[in-house]
C-alpha cells in the first residue's frame, strides 16, 4: 500500500519522472536552485511565478537529489523538505513517498475512549535513540496496556540533541533519528500490535537556530503580534492564507504520508491568530474532512487558557489537563511554589474539580496570573474530552534537575495518585519510565551553536535563581549544562531497572491497574453522560460518574498521611484500592494515602 500527500511547495516527484521545485519567497526577487546528484551539480534561475512564489521543473532530479535555494550569498534548505540529512543548515534531499510500501493492512485507528497514551521522546527511549531502536520497545508498551503513543516532536532541530520544540523544517523528520523510512516502519508496527501513533507538533514558533524565512519570507511573520519568540507566525495579517496552508499541509501529510493517528497541537495559547476561523479551528477541520473520513484521526491539545471552545466544536478529541497534575503533585510532594500557588490553598478540591469536571479554573482569579480570570465552564463536555497525567516532559523536564515524581513523592502517595487517574474516565497519559520509577531524570538538552549555547546555558540557571535553593552561584553552577552531551546521556531509560525491585513491583502496580481499566472501565465509557460530582467528606475526596451503561463509577481517596475518620464508602463492588481497606458493615476508616475505586451496576 502506498500513501503520498501531495503538496503545493516543496520538492514534488511529477508523474513523468521529472521533479518540480516550489517555493514562497516573496521577499527576494529572484532564487536559485542548486541540485546534486552524486558529483554532478547544478544551478539554475527558478521562474517567478507572480504572488511571491518560485518554481523549476527538472528532468534530472531523481529520488535521493540534494538540493538547496540561494538567494544572494545566502544558500539556504527547503523548508517543506521531507528529509534533511546533514542538519538544519545542510541541503534538502528530494524523498519519493511512495517507495515505502505500508504492510499495516487494512488499519483505521482506534475509539478514543480506548485511548492510554505513552509519552516519549526518541532520542531517550532507547539506548539507541533511533526510531529503529524504539521497534523493540513496541511489545512491552502492548504489553503494559498503552494504546497509544504520544511521539515528542521529530521536526528537524538543530544539531543531535534536543527535546524537539526547537524544530525549523517541520516536515523533515530529524536525521539523528533515522530516515524518513525508518518514520514510517515505526508508525507500521506500532500498528501492527494495535497501538495508535500521536505526533506532537509545534505550529506557535520556529527554533532559534536554523530558520531563514525571515531572510527571504518576512512576511511569514506578523510583528503585530509579539510572543516569547518574537513576532508571531503570521496567521491572520497580509499573506497569511500562504502561511496557514502550510501548517495545514504539514498536520495533513503527518496523517496522510506518516500513517499518524492525529497529532498534539503543542501550545496553542501562544498562537496569535485573530481570523475566524482560526488555524487551530482550520486543522481540525482539514483532518476530520480529510483522512478523519475514513479513519479515526485524533487531535490532542496543550492550551493554558483552558477554553471550552475548541473541544466543544469537537475540532479536537481532548485537551491536556494540566490542572489536575498541579492539584496531584501538591497532594503528593507539599511543593506550592510557581504555578502551584493557584491550588495551594485547596489542592484535594481542584483534584475533586477535575476528576468531574475537567477544568480546575473555571473562570476564577489566578493568584498567579496577577488576578487575571482564567479558563471557561467544562462540566458539560465529557471526561473523554481531558487527558489526564501526573508526568510529562514538561512537568519533569522544566524542573531544574529533572527530577520525576518518583524521587519527590512517597510511594504510597504516589501510588494512590496513580490510582486516581489510571481509573477515572478521562484517558491517561503516562510519561516514559514512570510505569516502572525510572531513576533516570529528564532534563533539558540541547545542541546549539557556541554563542547561543552558552546564552541558554546561562539562561536556564538564571531563571531557576529566584528560587531559594537556586540562589547562590554554586547552587545554579550545579544544574545541568543543556548543552553538555552528558546531560542528554544521563536522561536516557535504563531498561535493565524494569527487572528488579522496586522497578519491576511499579512496573507490575501499572499493569494491573491497566488491565483493570481496559475490562471493567473502557467498555463503559462511550456514550457516558458528561460531568460528575464530587465532595470532600471528613477529609476524604468523593467523585462519582455516570458511564454509558447506565452504572456507577466512585471514588474514595484520603491523600492525608493518617486514616480517615470513620465514613461510608461509596456503593457497588470495590474494583481496585491502593492499600488494604478493612470493610465492614456500616461506616469504617480509609487509610493513609489511599484510592479506592468502586462500581455500582444498573
Amino acid at each position: 500500500m502506498k500513501h503520498r500527500h501531495a503538496m503545493p511547495f516543496g520538492a514534488e516527484l511529477l508523474v513523468d519522472g521529472a521533479t518540480r521545485f516550489r517555493l514562497w519567497a516573496p521577499g527576494v526577487r529572484q532564487v536559485m536552485l542548486e541540485t546534486a546528484v552524486g558529483e554532478v551539480r547544478s544551478d539554475r534561475a527558478m521562474t517567478d511565478g507572480g504572488e511571491g512564489w518560485f518554481e523549476a521543473v527538472l528532468d534530472d532530479a531523481p529520488a535521493g537529489t540534494r538540493y538547496g535555494y540561494r538567494t544572494g550569498d545566502l544558500l539556504f534548505p527547503d523548508p517543506a523538505a521531507r528529509c534533511n540529512p546533514q542538519d538544519v543548515h545542510g541541503p534538502s534531499m528530494v524523498v519519493d513517498p511512495l517507495a515505502f510500501d505500508w504492510q499495516d493492512g487494512g488499519w483505521l485507528g482506534r475509539d478514543w475512549e480506548e485511548a492510554v497514551i505513552y509519552e516519549l521522546h526518541i532520542g531517550t527511549f532507547t539506548p539507541e535513540g533511533t526510531f529503529a531502536a524504539a521497534i523493540g520497545r513496541l511489545d512491552y508498551l502492548a504489553d503494559l496496556g498503552v494504546s497509544a503513543l504520544e511521539i515528542m516532536p521529530v521536526a528537524d532541530f538543530p544539531g543531535r540533541r534536543n527535546w524537539g520544540y526547537d524544530g525549523v523544517l517541520p516536515f523533515a523528520p530529524d536525521a539523528s533519528y533515522g530516515p524518513p523510512e525508518d518514520l514510517k516502519r515505526l508508525i507500521e508496527a506500532a500498528h501492527r500490535r494495535g497501538l495508535m501513533v500521536l505526533l506532537d507538533v509545534v505550529y506557535n514558533h520556529f527554533g532559534p537556530e536554523g530558520n531563514y524565512l525571515h531572510a527571504y519570507a518576512p512576511q511569514f511573520f506578523n510583528p503585530r503580534h509579539h510572543t516569547p519568540w518574537g513576532a508571531a507566525i503570521n496567521f491572520d495579517g497580509e499573506g497569511s492564507r500562504t502561511v496557514r496552508d502550510f501548517f495545514i499541509h504539514n498536520a495533513l501529510y503527518w496523517v496522510e504520508e506518516y500513517r499518524c493517528d492525529g497529532l498534539r497541537l503543542d501550545a496553542v495559547h501562544a498562537i496569535a491568530d485573530d481570523s475566524e476561523p482560526d488555524i487551530v479551528t482550520e486543522i481540525a477541520r482539514a483532518l476530520r474532512q480529510g483522512p478523519g473520513r475514513t479513519r479515526q484521526i485524533h487531535l490532542i491539545l496543550e492550551n493554558d487558557r483552558n477554553e471550552v471552545r475548541y473541544l466543544a466544536r469537537d475540532a479536537a478529541s481532548a485537551q491536556w489537563n494540566d490542572d489536575i497534575h498541579h492539584a496531584c503533585h501538591i497532594l503528593t510532594t507539599g511543593e506550592a511554589d510557581g504555578y502551584y500557588e493557584d491550588y495551594a490553598q485547596r489542592p484535594l478540591w481542584y483534584l475533586g474539580r477535575s476528576l468531574a469536571q475537567g477544568f480546575a479554573y473555571q473562570g476564577e482569579a489566578s493568584v498567579h496570573r496577577g488576578g487575571a480570570p482564567r479558563g471557561e465552564p467544562s462540566a458539560h463536555l465529557p471526561a473523554t474530552a481531558f487527558v489526564s497525567f501526573l508526568q510529562t516532559h514538561d512537568q519533569v523536564g522544566n524542573r531544574a534537575l529533572g527530577e520525576r515524581l518518583c524521587a519527590l513523592a512517597k510511594p504510597q502517595a504516589l501510588r494512590a495518585a496513580a490510582a486516581c487517574l489510571l481509573l477515572a474516565p478521562a484517558p491517561p497519559l503516562l510519561f516514559m519510565g514512570e510505569e516502572f520509577a525510572a531513576s533516570t531524570p529528564f532534563l533539558f538538552f540541547c545542541d546549539f551553536g557556541p554563542e547561543l549555547a552558552a546564552a541558554v546555558t546561562n539562561g536556564r540557571r538564571q531563571e531557576f535563581s529566584r528560587f531559594a535553593r537556586f540562589r547562590d552561584g554554586a547552587a545554579q553552577a550545579a544544574i545541568p549544562d543543556p548543552n553538555d552531551p552528558a546531560t542528554f546521556a544521563a536522561s536516557k531509560l535504563r531498561w535493565d531497572e524494569t527487572g528488579r525491585p522496586p522497578h519491576s513491583d511499579w512496573l507490575a502496580f501499572y499493569r494491573e491497574l491497566l488491565a483493570l481499566r481496559r475490562r471493567t472501565i473502557v467498555p463503559r465509557l462511550a456514550g457516558m453522560r458528561p460531568g460528575g460530582d464530587f465532595r470532600i467528606e471528613d477529609g476524604v475526596l468523593h467523585v462519582g460518574w455516570t458511564l454509558g451503561d447506565g452504572s456507577r463509577l466512585n471514588l474514595a481517596a484520603n491523600f492525608s498521611a493518617s486514616a480517615s475518620a470513620f465514613i461510608t464508602l461509596p456503593p457497588g463492588e470495590m474494583l481496585y484500592a491502593s492499600s488494604r481497606i478493612a470493610r465492614r458493615i456500616g461506616p469504617c476508616a480509609l487509610p493513609a494515602w489511599t484510592a479506592a475505586y468502586f462500581l455500582e451496576a444498573r
